[in-house]
């Protein structure tokens, strides 16, 4: 179809586990006329993003339903976070995933996110103090914390002396499993932060793995006397007095395959969070990021609903990622998440339908499950919609943009690494 334009809609951890004899999930229960209506005037289905017994990052998730593998495609989530706040990293330079956390006496984490209320501006003075005392300075390596949104950040090790560094390090932060390029989610009993181990006998990642370790042992002696934590406690609010350090990596050596490339179409992406802003650069979409939602949901759902429309204007795919639904899912709060969707059906979904060319043809899914009830990701299956420009309906039961009906959906169970074939109408490549 000549002109033809696509969207990909990436609603961030949207899916849940319908649990035996419980209430319907937040999407189930959601009230969402515009899915609803996509729904039944398309077809639905299910997408496996990395298949069984594997509980995705969102940056794995991201990648597996643009057709690149996330176990070689990837450089690391600490470089694509990097990437997604501008950092200039260099050869030789590894970037990490941070979050601030909360340990009680015995180490044990209490929070991983200290309460989900530390404030970019408290994450940010308490990234640069410890920037500032350049607890690497003695082993010739400068480590710059950059804080991003809230609780998370970026750790930049460039070194200065002693030669490069290597990403071939594990993680510190026990709640997450790093595997070449790709991060999994753990379910943990004991979650202590872990010492830092070399992934193989290079001297290059010994190095490094010693580093971090002296790097986290000083760090909660620049925290614990920050005047932020001083306010915090005062306030009887979770302190920042830890960090934790995940998905190690380093600038790829050969540029990977382009999106435009890779399918032949011109490409934008509008994305809230680095990591899927720093996809977005790594992989040749034109960066149109908005950064997070502010306390004006309806405006900004709006917003992003007519940045889209302009980018289909002037781009043939656009891939759009809205982080609502993670983390009341994270917070074991379906209440919450089902308010999520429903704004973003109604903020959304509604302006971007509105007067939508009859060219233009729509998925909507998930980057993985995050589940109330785990309050984490989970390996489930997550729920598609395929709409728009020469797709055949066929609705799933009760023509809901659920779980349960998009299971019975007549695109079946697929892997994700199909989707963009899906959309794009064309045959799988090998």
């Amino acid at each position: 179809m000549a002109g033809r334009r696509y969207a990909l809609i990436v609603l961030d951890g949207l899916a849940d586990r319908a649990e035996p004899g419980a209430a319907p999930t937040p999407l189930a229960a959601a009230r969402t006329p515009n899915l609803d209506r996509m729904a039944s005037e398309g077809r639905t289905g299910l997408l496996s993003i990395l298949g069984p017994g594997v509980a995705p990052e969102s940056d794995a998730g991201v990648l597996a339903l643009l057709g690149y593998s996330p176990e070689t495609d990837s450089p690391g989530r600490g470089v694509l976070e990097a990437l997604g706040a501008e950092i200039p990293l260099g050869p030789g330079d590894v970037a990490l995933r941070t979050n601030f956390a909360t340990v009680d006496g015995a180490g044990v984490v209490t929070d991983q996110r200290v309460g989900r209320n530390l404030s970019t501006a408290e994450a940010t003075r308490l990234a640069d103090a410890i920037t500032k005392a350049d607890l690497l300075g003695g082993a010739g390596i400068h480590a710059e914390l950059r804080s991003t949104v809230g609780h998370r950040g970026v750790l930049w090790l460039h070194p200065v002396s002693g030669g490069e560094l290597s990403p071939q390090v594990s993680n510190s932060d026990p709640f997450y499993e790093k595997k070449g390029g790709l991060g999994r989610a753990l379910v943990v009993e004991n979650p202590v932060p872990r010492p830092v181990r070399p992934l193989d006998a290079d001297e290059r990642s010994v190095r490094t793995a010693d580093a971090l370790n002296r790097f986290l042992e000083a760090v909660p002696r620049v925290l614990e006397s920050h005047p932020v934590n001083a306010r915090r406690a005062l306030g009887g609010r979770r302190i920042a007095n830890a960090l934790l350090t995940r998905n190690a990596g380093a600038l790829p050596t050969v540029a990977p395959a382009q999106i435009e490339g890779r399918y032949g179409l011109s490409a934008a992406a509008i994305t809230e969070m680095p990591v899927e802003r720093g996809i977005a650069r790594l992989f040749g979409l034109e960066d149109r990021f908005v950064g997070p939602m502010g306390p004006d949901r309806a405006a900004a759902l709006q917003e992003r609903a007519e940045r889209t429309r302009a980018a289909l204007a002037e781009r043939e795919f656009v891939y759009v990622h809205l982080k609502g639904p993670d983390e009341p899912g994270h917070d074991g709060d379906g209440e919450r998440k089902r308010e999520v969707i429903e704004q973003i059906d109604a903020g959304f979904f509604g302006p971007f339908l509105e007067g939508l060319g009859r060219d233009v043809r729509v998925v909507v899914t998930a980057d993985h499950a995050t589940p109330v009830a785990r309050r984490g990701h989970s390996d489930d299956p997550v729920p598609v919609l395929l709409w728009g420009a020469q797709v055949d309906p066929a609705p799933g039961p009760r023509g809901k943009f659920s779980e349960e009906s998009c299971a019975a959906g007549a695109l079946g169970e697929r892997p994700a690494r199909e989707l963009m074939s899906l959309l794009l109408d064309r045959a799988t490549p090998a």
